[in-house]
C-alpha cells in the first residue's frame, strides 16, 4: 500500500518540495524505478499465468491475488490522497506549485501507458476523402485599414470605445505585443489586392508587410544573390528586421478556423454592439472563403461542413447581406441538401440557440452542478484541459440560465433565418429527437454511446422531469450557476478581459451582459475593448484569429535563430527590441503586470478556487496581458532570454536590471509542469483520466478533454532547462538533471515503431521528430543511440 501510494504521490527525487513521509522509495531512488519494477512484475506474472495450467488451487491463488490487489488499489488511493504528496497541505488541501488532482495516476503506470500519451493519426478509413474547391471572386478590401500596436493600440481602443458608446475604459495589463487594426479612410496605405483562393486559400499578410516595409528607415538588403550560406543568413535577417514592430515583436496572421468569427458576430448582434467598419471587411472575408459547392469548411483549408456553413451563412445575414444574394442562395442550397441546421454539430446548435433560431430542447445538457462536485471525484470539470474547461464554463452558465435573446420573437431577421436554415417548418422541428443528429461531414470525433446515454438521462431530467426547477435540485442549479459566473468573472480579470481564447471570449462577454440583466456594464465595455485583440486584417478580409496572436512564440524562435547564427551583435536594434518585448511579456514579472488585477489571483487560495496553475515567471503564446503561461512557450522564451542577456548590445539597454530571480521563476514554472509520466503537457499538468474522452460532447474536435504530454512540449522544456543549468549550474541542479532524465525516457516511450514521433502542434511528423531528436540529445542519447538512429 505504501509503495503504490508513493508512486501516485509523485516523483520526488531531489525535488525542492516537502518530502512525503512514510515513503520507502522517494529520496535518492527514483519512484519511476519502483513503478517500472511493479510493471515488470505484473507483466512477468501474466506471462507465467498464460503458459501454466493453474488448476483449482491456482485459480484460488489468482483470486486471492485479485482481492489483495483490489485492497492495494483502495489503500493506495487513501495513502496517496491523505498522506503522500509532493506539495504541501494548505487549508486541508494538498497543493504544490501545480494543481495535481490525479489520485489514480500510479495505476496507469502499473497497467500500462498513462493517459498522458497523445494519440496518433486517424486511420485512412476515417479520414476525409473529399477536398475543398474555391473560386476567385475578385473581391477586395476597402482601402484604409491600418495596423496599430502596443501602447498606441490601447489609446486608439479607449478613444474608439468612448466615441462609439460614451463610456471611458482603461485598458489593463502590459500593452507590449498587442496587435490591432483600425479603419482610417484618410490612411494612405496600399490598395489591397484581390484575393485568389483557388491557388492558395491562405492569405500572405500583404497589407501588414507592405505597411512595415514602407515605414522602415534603415538599410535594406542587397539585391545581389548570396554566394554563401552565411551571406544568405545575413540577408534573411536584414529583411526580417524590417518587419519587426515598434515594441520588438513580430506580428502576423493567426487565423484559419471559420467557426470563430460567427460567435463574435452573434454576441455583438444579441447585445447590440455595432461593429462599424469591421462589418464590410468581415463580409469580404466570408465571401472570399465560400467554396464552389456553396459551403464553408470548419477551417479555411477544409472541405465544406455544416459547422462552417450554417454559422457563416447566419453571419452574412446578420452583417446585412440580403437573403436574395447569389452567395446566400448557394449557401442555403448546400444547407438544405444536408438536412438543414438540425444536422449541425453541438457547438453550432448552441450558438444558434443563443441567437434565437434554435431551441434549447435540441441542445444536450451542460449542467452547472458539475462544478459542485468534490475535487476527489473521478470526474470533475476542474480536471479538464483548460481550453475545454473555459469554453464549457460559459456554456453551462448560459444553458442552465436558459438564456433567451430579448429580440427572439420581435426581430424580423431572426424570423427569416428560422425559415431559411431548416428543411422542416420551424414549429414542427423535433428538437429533442435531433440532439445527437450530426452531418457525416462534421462527425470527426463521434460522440460515444456512453456519452449519448448520459445525455439522454440528463435530457429526461432537464426537459421531462424538470427537477432542476424544484428544491433541493433548484438550489444545486442555482449554486452551480453562481459559481460559474464567479469563475467567468475571475477569468476575465486574470486575463485583462482577453480570455484564454476566442470562443470563451465571446461567450464570456455574452454571459456578463446576461448576468447584468441584459444591460451593458463597465465589465461589458471592457470586453468590447478587447474584441480587436482577436481580429486581423489581410488581403482576404477581416478574420477572427485562433488566439490573440502568436507574438511571444514567433519572436522567441526568431531571436534564437539570430543568436545561433552568431550575428546577434551585428543587429543591435533587432536584438534590443526583442529583449524589451520578451522582458515585458514575462507573466506577472514587470512593474505593470505586478500592479495589475491578475496579480491578486496568483495566491494559493485563488489558484485553488479557480483551478489555475502557477503563472508568475512563465511566458505566454501571445502577450503578457493574456496571462496564461504555456510549457513550451515558457521554454522558448527562457532560451531566447538566455541567448540575449550576454550580448553587449542588449546589456546597453538592460543595464543589469533583469534579475536572475526572473530566470529562476521561469525554471520553477517549467519544473512544476512535468507530468508523472516524465513528459510535459501544455498549460497545466495532466489532471484527468483517459475515460474523460468517452465523455467528449463535441463531434468536431478529438482529444480535447485532458491535457496530454507531448513530444514538442517535453523537448522544449528539457532543452531550456539544460541551457539554463549550463549558465546557472548551482540552481536546483539535481532537480533539473532528474527532470531531463525522466523527459528523455518519456520521449523514448512515445516514439513510433517507424522511428517517427506524432506531432500535435505542427505539421506533423517532421516537426515532432525535430523536437524528439533534440530532446533525446539533451538527455544524453547521442547520435549513436538507437532511438536517434531509428528517426
Amino acid at each position: 500500500v505504501l509503495l503504490v501510494g508513493s508512486i501516485q504521490g509523485g516523483f520526488c527525487e531531489k525535488r525542492r518540495v516537502k518530502r512525503p513521509p512514510f515513503s520507502p522509495v522517494c529520496g535518492r531512488k527514483s519512484t519511476m524505478q519502483a513503478a517500472s519494477w511493479v510493471l515488470d512484475m505484473a507483466q512477468n506474472a501474466l506471462q507465467i499465468m498464460g503458459k501454466a495450467d493453474l488448476g483449482e488451487e491456482g485459480v484460488l491463488l489468482v483470486g486471492s491475488a485479485v482481492v489483495v490487489l483490489g485492497g492495494a488499489v483502495v489503500g493506495g488511493v487513501v495513502v496517496g490522497r491523505c498522506i503522500l504528496w509532493r506539495g504541501e497541505v494548505s487549508g486541508g488541501w494538498m497543493w504544490s506549485d501545480h494543481l495535481s488532482c490525479r489520485s489514480l495516476s500510479w495505476l496507469e503506470l502499473v497497467v500500462g501507458k498513462g493517459v498522458s500519451y497523445p494519440g496518433g493519426p486517424k486511420p485512412p478509413s476515417q479520414r476525409q476523402k473529399h477536398r475543398g474547391r474555391w473560386l476567385d471572386r475578385g473581391l477586395k478590401l476597402p482601402k484604409g485599414w491600418k495596423y496599430v500596436g502596443a501602447g498606441e493600440s490601447h489609446k486608439a481602443t479607449e478613444e474608439a470605445i468612448y466615441k462609439q458608446t460614451g463610456q471611458r475604459v482603461q485598458m489593463g495589463g502590459e500593452a507590449s505585443g498587442r496587435q490591432t487594426w483600425v479603419f482610417d479612410p484618410t490612411f494612405q496605405g496600399i490598395d489591397p489586392p484581390a484575393f485568389e483562393p483557388s491557388s492558395n486559400c491562405n492569405s500572405s499578410d500583404i497589407l501588414f508587410r507592405k505597411q512595415q516595409l514602407a515605414a522602415w528607415k534603415g538599410p535594406k538588403p542587397s539585391k545581389a544573390t548570396p554566394t554563401t550560406s552565411s551571406d544568405a543568413c545575413r540577408k534573411g535577417i536584414e529583411f526580417y528586421q524590417m518587419l519587426q514592430c515598434d515594441d520588438g515583436h513580430f506580428a502576423g496572421d493567426y487565423g484559419g478556423p471559420m467557426f470563430l468569427m460567427p460567435g463574435l458576430i452573434i454576441a455583438c448582434y444579441v447585445t447590440g454592439f455595432d461593429l462599424g467598419a469591421r462589418k464590410q471587411a468581415m463580409i469580404v472575408y466570408l465571401r472570399n472563403h465560400q467554396q464552389a459547392d456553396g459551403g464553408w469548411g470548419t477551417h479555411i483549408e477544409a472541405s465544406s461542413t455544416m459547422f462552417g456553413t450554417v454559422l457563416s451563412y447566419v453571419s452574412l445575414r446578420l452583417l446585412g447581406v440580403p437573403s436574395g444574394d447569389t452567395q446566400c442562395i448557394h449557401a442555403r442550397e448546400f444547407i438544405r441538401s444536408k438536412g438543414g441546421a438540425v444536422t449541425c454539430p453541438s457547438w453550432a446548435k448552441f450558438w444558434l440557440s443563443l441567437l434565437g433560431v434554435h431551441e434549447w430542447e435540441g441542445v444536450n445538457s451542460i449542467p452547472s452542478e458539475m462544478w459542485l462536485l468534490p475535487l476527489w471525484f473521478p470526474f470533475h470539470p476542474g480536471k479538464l484541459w483548460c481550453h475545454c474547461r473555459m469554453v464549457y464554463l460559459p456554456m453551462c452558465y448560459l444553458y442552465c440560465s436558459r438564456f433567451v435573446n430579448p429580440g427572439k420573437h420581435s426581430d424580423p431577421l431572426l424570423g427569416q433565418l428560422r425559415s431559411e436554415i431548416y428543411v422542416t417548418p420551424y414549429d414542427q422541428v423535433a428538437w429533442d429527437a435531433n440532439r445527437h443528429t450530426c452531418c457525416p461531414l462534421d462527425d470527426y470525433s463521434p460522440v460515444t454511446l456512453f456519452q449519448k446515454a448520459a445525455h439522454n438521462v440528463l435530457a429526461f431530467y432537464e426537459s421531462y422531469l424538470c427537477l432542476w426547477k424544484l428544491p433541493p435540485f433548484s438550489w444545486l442549479r442555482k449554486a452551480g450557476i453562481e459559481f460559474a459566473i464567479s469563475y467567468i468573472k475571475s477569468e476575465d480579470l486574470q486575463t485583462n478581459y482577453v480570455d484564454i481564447g476566442p470562443v470563451n471570449k465571446t461567450l464570456n462577454m455574452l454571459s456578463i451582459w446576461a448576468d447584468a440583466g441584459n444591460t451593458k456594464t463597465k465589465e461589458y465595455y471592457m470586453h468590447a475593448a478587447r474584441l480587436d485583440d482577436y481580429l486581423w486584417v489581410a488581403e482576404d478580409g477581416m478574420k477572427m484569429q485562433g488566439y490573440n496572436g502568436s507574438q511571444s512564440w514567433d519572436t522567441s524562435f526568431a531571436v534564437q535563430a539570430v543568436i545561433e547564427s552568431g550575428m546577434g551583435e551585428d543587429f543591435p536594434g533587432l536584438c534590443q527590441g526583442i529583449y524589451t518585448f520578451l522582458e515585458r511579456t514575462q507573466i506577472l514579472s514587470t512593474e505593470v503586470s505586478k500592479a495589475s488585477e491578475p496579480m491578486r489571483f496568483e495566491d494559493l487560495d485563488s489558484r485553488k478556487k479557480y483551478f489555475r496553475h502557477v503563472s508568475k515567471g512563465g511566458w505566454p503564446f501571445s502577450t503578457s496581458a493574456h496571462g496564461w503561461p504555456i510549457s513550451d512557450c515558457t521554454a522558448e522564451g527562457l532560451k531566447g532570454m538566455l541567448g540575449l542577456l550576454p550580448l553587449n548590445c542588449v546589456k546597453q539597454v538592460s543595464k543589469g536590471a533583469y534579475d536572475d530571480q526572473r530566470l529562476f521563476d521561469a525554471v520553477n514554472v517549467l519544473l512544476s509542469y512535468q507530468n508523472s509520466d516524465g513528459g510535459w503537457a501544455t498549460y497545466e499538468n495532466n489532471r484527468g483520466f483517459g475515460f474523460y474522452e468517452w465523455m467528449n460532447p463535441s463531434e468536431v474536435f478529438g482529444d480535447i478533454m485532458i491535457d496530454y504530454s507531448y513530444v514538442e512540449c517535453s523537448s522544449a522544456a528539457m532543452t531550456a532547462l539544460a541551457k539554463f543549468s549550463a549558465k546557472h549550474p548551482n540552481h536546483r541542479r539535481d532537480e533539473i538533471a532528474g527532470a531531463i532524465a525522466r523527459g528523455g525516457r518519456f520521449i523514448e516511450t512515445i516514439q513510433r515503431p517507424d522511428g517517427s514521433w506524432y506531432g500535435s502542434w505542427g505539421v506533423c511528423f517532421t516537426y515532432a521528430s525535430f523536437f524528439g531528436v533534440e530532446g533525446l540529445m539533451c538527455a544524453g542519447r547521442g547520435g549513436g543511440a538507437r532511438p536517434v538512429r531509428m528517426c
